[in-house]
């Protein structure tokens, strides 16, 4: 990003300059909000003078934009092997793997997805929302697997920021549950951190609305898998809303406990869930399986879907050895291809 742009109004009607800024379409103006962020900081003069973002435009007037320097990373790349499932030039969409977190933070300074994509991309990513994700639009929480976009350049943030914020982004994610809910549903509440244990969420009577759909799409005795689309993107929303209606997501450590699950199944079967729960599915059962969205620049629709990591066909396999329903002997990748 250059340090400073220089632009001279030629228009003999007058017009607001926040509304010119945004007209002019420059890359390093991804956003009308960063705009507004560089005017309360006299950042942009006209004629040597700072003004508001309404001051009125005369022809000839001299604009001159100050940017901000960029802050430096205290991040590095790491080369860390990457499922890129779609690229472009502005964005790019990741199959991350369960165990990864998203971005550094306190106790976990590497190996984060960040530290990947900045090996994989270099330069070409944005400069991200907070201080270190550079690239960041979205998280996943680190035992959740599947898809999650990068941002390549300011704009595309800006673009598919304000997209999820519309909720013009679908995401399905793919879940097994502890227990057989109604076949579809819609969760709705509001959703605050928990006040006992700082890492959880959970349900209150206010906090951050949030609302979950979700549709069944096969069921064994006791377990059920589903496809879920979120109407909002509150922290463990998903994680938090099975929970809160006694059909915890199994594996989830957070939100679940296997004792619950053995109270779920015939004695002669909690050793096999103990074996399932310590020797293959060490996180919860969450998929982000599918993205559908109009690409922010282009107009091309973009449909994309994440294979189903080692672990979760292990544990939808399982389920059908050891627990399968006479009546409903599919197979659940071919009802996953039915659905793309």
């Amino acid at each position: 990003m250059k340090n400073s742009i220089r632009v001279v109004y030629e228009n003999p009607d007058s017009q607001r300059l926040d509304k010119y800024l945004v007209e002019l379409n420059i890359q390093e103006l991804y956003s009308r909000s960063f705009i507004e962020k560089l005017v309360d900081e006299d950042r942009i003069l006209v004629n040597n003078m700072p003004v508001k973002k309404s001051y009125p435009l005369k022809d000839g007037d001299e604009i001159v934009l100050n940017l901000p320097e960029p802050v430096p990373l205290e991040v590095f790349a790491q080369d860390i092997p990457l499922e890129i499932v779609y690229e472009d030039d502005d964005l790019a969409i990741i199959n991350k793997e369960p165990g990864m977190i998203v971005h550094p933070g306190f106790g976990n300074p590497d190996y984060t997805l960040v530290n990947a994509i900045m090996h994989h991309f270099g330069s070409n990513l944005s400069s991200g929302r907070e201080v270190n994700r550079p690239g960041i639009v979205h998280r996943l929480d680190r035992g959740t697997s599947g898809l999650i976009i990068i941002a390549k350049n300011d704009a595309a943030q800006a673009k598919l920021s304000d997209m999820f914020a519309n909720r013009e982004i679908k995401k399905t994610y793919l879940a097994i549950t502890a227990g057989v809910p109604e076949p579809s549903g819609t969760i709705e509440t509001y959703i605050s951190r928990s006040t006992k244990n700082p890492r959880m969420m959970c349900v209150t009577d206010e906090g951050r609305f949030a609302l979950t759909h979700y549709e069944t799409i096969k069921t064994w005795h006791y377990f059920a898998l589903h496809k879920v689309n979120l109407e909002t993107g509150r922290m463990h929303q998903i994680r938090v809303h099975f929970a809160h209606i006694n059909y915890p997501i199994l594996g989830d450590l957070l939100y679940n406990t296997r004792k619950y699950v053995h109270s779920l199944v015939p004695q002669n079967m909690k050793r096999k869930i103990t074996e399932l729960l310590t020797t293959h599915l060490h996180r919860q059962a969450l998929h982000a399986w599918k993205l559908d969205f109009v690409h922010p620049f282009s107009g091309k629709l973009i449909s994309v879907t994440a294979a189903l990591p080692e672990d979760i066909a292990y544990t939808l396999e399982w389920l059908d050895k050891n627990f399968a329903i006479d009546t409903d002997s599919r197979d659940v990748k071919k009802i996953l291809e039915g659905e793309n």
